[in-house]
């Protein structure tokens, strides 16, 4: 591999986990700020956090951009009448320059209940399966836990990835120093997929 790949990638996964700290840190704002999102669609805390993003000092210090439901234009898209409302959107679009160079990071989030297993359910086929189809690429899963117990709700995610008969998938809590609700998944067609959960249930 030539030094050149390998400073882009070593820019990559820095860029990665700025965007998880700056995510991170505007989660926990709204924590601080005791907002109650329990009834809050996910587009509505999307914009809260994406706006905690836009105020964080460190996010320009950084010079990374965000915002949220971005489309998601394909290399082969098709420009016809009405073809931006048939676009993939992804619910929040990280962006910086670099050696004349831009590069994006995409978060995509699902609100999540304990006994919700509709919500479960959409976690695994609009999000999970999203970044497995390549429908989304390079990026993360954002899960919103607005009520319930969160280690009941990951069982539950379990749950539905084994009755697909996808146990090898299943999400798996690991060491993250900068936040502690944090899973990774392992999928034969992507590899590793990495999940923040948000846990809102004590506001």
């Amino acid at each position: 591999m030539s030094l050149n790949k390998d400073i882009v990638i070593a820019f990559r996964k820095s860029f990665e986990d700025k965007c998880h700290r700056l995510i991170v840190q505007a989660y926990k704002k709204v924590v601080a700020d005791k907002i109650d999102v329990s009834s809050f669609m996910e587009n509505d805390i999307s914009a809260i956090l994406n706006k905690n993003i836009e105020l964080n000092p460190t996010s320009i210090e950084w010079q990374i951009f965000s915002k949220t439901e971005n489309y998601i234009f394909k290399d082969n898209q098709i420009i016809e009448t009405g073809f931006a409302d048939k676009q993939s959107r992804i619910d929040f679009v990280f962006s910086v320059f670099n050696s004349n160079n831009k590069y994006e990071y995409f978060i995509e989030a699902k609100n999540l209940k304990e006994k919700d297993s509709a919500l479960k359910r959409r976690y695994i086929n609009t999000g999970i399966n999203s970044f497995i189809t390549k429908k989304y690429e390079n990026g993360s899963l954002v899960g919103y836990l607005v009520k319930g117990d969160l280690n009941k709700t990951v069982q539950g995610v379990n749950s539905l990835l084994k009755k697909d008969k996808r146990e090898t998938e299943f999400l798996i809590e690991k060491k993250l120093q900068k936040h502690n609700n944090y899973y990774e998944s392992e999928h034969p067609e992507i590899g590793i997929l990495k999940h923040l959960i948000f846990d809102f249930t004590n506001n």
